[in-house]
């Protein structure tokens, strides 16, 4: 698990059946199998998990390092470092991961956005990386003869 020695300890749970109104917040492990109407969010150093099982629904957005989803999301998603959508994973919102594995016939509706996009270098074409002319390599199509179609 991305390097990760050992799984946080789940240490609260939210029972099949009950409602929670309000913000969320926790450290450790989360296991959601009601509902929550209001913002998860992991707080605190160290790792995370959040698992939202399939019976589960939250209305709000959810933040934590690892999350592992089988339910409803009504809301934002952020995960830190791994992002797991199993097969009955339904989102409603933007996702914003680290590292993402989606399973068959979980569905997002929402924009779908890697961490750290600022961070990473631009892409350079190597000929240009290297200070070597170009010799025409950047010319449109149809007047570069180095081109095929």
């Amino acid at each position: 698990m991305l390097g990760w020695k050992k799984t946080p300890p789940i240490r609260t749970l939210v029972g099949e059946g009950t409602v929670v109104t309000g913000e969320l917040r926790f450290s450790d492990g989360l296991r959601i199998d009601g509902e929550v109407q209001g913002d998860v969010v992991a707080s605190g150093e160290g790792r995370t998990l959040l698992v939202i099982s399939e019976k589960a629904r939250v209305h709000g957005k959810v933040r934590a390092g690892h999350v592992i989803i089988n339910g409803s999301v009504h809301g934002p998603v952020v995960a830190e470092t791994l992002l797991e959508l199993q097969p009955k994973a339904r989102i409603v919102g933007d996702v914003k991961y680290e590292a993402l594995e989606m399973h068959q016939g979980a569905t997002i509706q929402g924009g779908l956005l890697p961490l750290q996009v600022d961070d990473k270098p631009s892409l350079k074409l190597a000929a240009s990386a290297t200070g070597v002319p170009d010799r025409g390599l950047s010319q449109p199509a149809a007047s570069n003869p180095l081109h095929k179609i």
